[in-house]
């Protein structure tokens, strides 16, 4: 396909799909085999929004987008992804810093930098900040691509096994082993909720939010009764209620 000024001459002669609404993955962290992969694309050069946009549609992701740094912070904070790709010349909230306050309220979604800030020094600050993956503007759009689809899979590698206190969730066969004891098989709720605030351990979660990523066609009665179900299950401390605010991964006993 060639760099990014050849696909500026080419994207207007293909047809454009719209990216996807945003939904989340059945465990309410990664998608599961079934699930299209969900890709943020934080940039603010309109053209090439609009050829990246179509390129990854074609090339299978659900893409939501943000033009400035303070809408793509927002996405980042309150939606499920797979990967996001991020500029740093943003409006309003710079790129790296951008990702800084991502990674310090947990979020830990792969992130491949995209700027026209290429040299060395420059590449080094955006893996500091957190970055898993830089690549210099213009680029080669399959060399994109490719790098897009290898981070995925090395996140998937690790992401299917999610830390709990004391143990570990398996995303797949949705069991969580705690200590020596044997593992435990959840429902796919328990299983959803459990993945949730693991996947952000530091965050709290309120129940507005607990409701839009895990039980979105329930009321949120029902999320005191699945935290009372993977009390009982696991032991108490696998969910700590922060008053006033809502639920949190706990630290276990």
């Amino acid at each position: 396909m060639g760099d990014y000024g050849a696909g500026f001459r080419n994207w207007g002669e293909t047809r454009v799909n719209r990216a996807h609404p945003i939904r989340a993955g059945k465990n309410g962290l990664v998608s599961s085999p079934e699930d299209p992969p969900r890709l943020l694309l934080i940039e603010d050069e309109p053209k090439l929004v609009d050829m990246l946009s179509t390129l990854l549609v074609d090339e299978g992701y659900e893409v939501d987008t943000a033009t400035d740094g303070q809408r793509g912070l927002h996405l980042g904070l309150t939606r499920r992804y797979d990967v996001v790709v991020l500029d740093r010349g943003l409006p309003a909230v710079e790129g790296l810093d951008l990702l800084i306050r991502l990674r310090s309220r947990g979020v830990t979604v792969p992130t491949l930098v995209l700027s026209a800030l290429g040299n060395p020094a420059d590449r080094v600050a955006g893996l500091d900040a957190g970055a898993e993956d830089y690549l210099a503007k213009p680029f080669d759009i399959d060399e994109l691509l490719a790098r897009l689809r290898a981070l995925r899979r090395r996140h998937l590698d690790t992401a299917r096994v999610l830390p709990l206190p004391g143990g570990a969730l398996d995303l797949d066969t949705r069991q969580a082993t705690m200590g020596s004891e044997a593992p435990v098989r959840l429902s796919e709720r328990e299983c959803a909720l459990l993945a949730t605030l693991a996947g952000r351990p530091s965050r709290v979660f309120t129940r507005t939010d607990l409701q839009v990523l895990v039980f979105d066609d329930a009321g949120q009665d029902v999320i005191e009764t699945y935290v009372h179900y993977l009390r009982r299950k696991l032991g108490r401390g696998v969910v700590d209620t922060v008053r006033g605010r809502g639920y949190q991964l706990g630290r276990g006993k």
